[in-house]
């Protein structure tokens, strides 16, 4: 009966979402009227959809994706699975938040400079971290540095200082490689002006390596122990192990934010001994597909899931004879070699988004350092 129902005016004015916003969601099968009327369409539901309509209203608020707004109306009760959606969207909220704040922290550094230019120096940031996780980290990303004369800042690696994690970052912009170094002690030399009482306690600096100075830190570092001082500051990277030292120019470039490219929420997450990935990789038939740098042709294999987690690698061609439950990514070959860890006995962890989602590739134990790879595209 009508009488027990709600109209769409009335259901707008109780809920605080607009006449508008209603027929939206009903078209986005979010919330859909419980009757509609067949001669006029006007929209009306019941008692009970009064509370997912405010629910609704409250998940518009914080900027809940639309898929995840009708993942969670459409939740079953008690699966947690509601609760696990916002725990999620907390998370890229901070994450936002505390890249908000980085970068607000190094505008108000070049306002400063702007305004002070006779009286302001730049801060230099020293810091030290222990020789052989600094040694991992740059054999970890030195694979995806790039080398497109067009695009200069992506020829070195980046340091990012980030309180007490020191980041490496290479990219090509068809791979990016992360590694994470603890900091074990760290002091700043602050600019003559004054620090903003808001800045951020933890030091937080960053510089652009070039590649031919990275090559040369690695190979002063060989397979010593003990501790490495840096000094990040002044366009300059000092570093000094073992008594010895050495220094240059970072490049005088801004280096791409990258946060937002590793953030990843993967639809599947595979375990399995690197050498058996390397194995499978080198193993199976591929396809030679117009999908490198600059449209270079390249060795392109499947990565496929099937409905029971079973995780396998095929020819891309492969891909029409297979079942539609099974989850498939296409990658090129070699780039997902590359990523590999050379001669890691060790757990990998694999992570699939989807066919156009970006794949990570992660040592089980260092889930700080890993591979992100852009699918491939396959031809319709």
């Amino acid at each position: 009966m009508e009488s027990d129902l709600r109209s769409i005016g009335e259901l707008a004015r109780d809920s605080g979402l607009s006449i508008s916003a209603l027929r939206f969601y009903d078209g986005a099968e979010v919330l859909a009227p419980a009757r509609v009327d067949p001669r006029t369409g006007y929209r009306w539901y019941a008692p009970g959809q009064l509370a997912d309509a405010r629910l609704l209203a409250r998940l518009r608020r914080v900027g809940l994706p639309l898929a995840d707004i009708r993942a969670v109306l459409g939740a079953v009760p008690g699966s947690g699975a509601a609760q696990r959606l916002m725990d999620e969207h907390l998370r890229r909220l901070e994450d936002g938040l505390a890249d908000a704040r980085r970068e607000l922290s190094s505008i108000r550094r070049l306002i400063d400079q702007r305004e002070n230019p006779m009286t302001t120096t730049p801060a230099e940031y020293r810091f030290t971290v222990p020789a052989r996780e600094l040694a991992e980290a740059l054999d970890a990303v030195r694979f995806a540095v790039g080398g497109d004369p067009e695009l200069p800042v992506l020829s070195g690696v980046l340091f990012d200082l980030d309180g007490g994690l020191l980041r490496l970052v290479a990219t090509d912009r068809y791979r990016i490689a992360l590694a994470e170094v603890p900091v074990e002690s760290s002091g700043s030399e602050e600019s003559v002006a004054s620090v903003a009482s808001d800045a951020p306690a933890t030091p937080a600096a960053s510089a652009v390596v070039p590649v031919a100075l990275a090559d040369a830190l690695r190979a002063l570092l060989g397979p010593a122990e003990g501790a490495v001082e840096l000094v990040l500051g002044a366009g300059t990277v000092q570093v000094t192990v073992g008594g010895h030292r050495i220094e240059g120019a970072a490049l005088d470039h801004d280096y791409p934010d990258y946060r937002p490219l590793v953030r990843l929420e993967p639809v599947h997450r595979i375990g399995l001994p690197a050498a058996e990935l390397r194995a499978a990789l080198v193993s199976a038939a591929t396809s030679s597909l117009p999908s490198g740098p600059h449209g270079a042709a390249c060795e392109v294999a499947l990565l496929t899931v099937d409905g029971e987690g079973r995780f396998a690698v095929a020819a891309p061609d492969a891909g029409a004879d297979v079942t539609a439950d099974v989850f498939r990514v296409a990658v090129n070959r070699d780039f997902l070699l590359e990523a590999l860890p050379a001669g890691a006995p060790g757990q990998l962890v694999l992570e699939l988004g989807g066919p156009i989602t970006p794949l990570a590739v992660r040592p089980a134990d260092r889930p700080g350092t890993f591979s992100v790879l852009m699918p491939v595209r396959l031809p319709a």
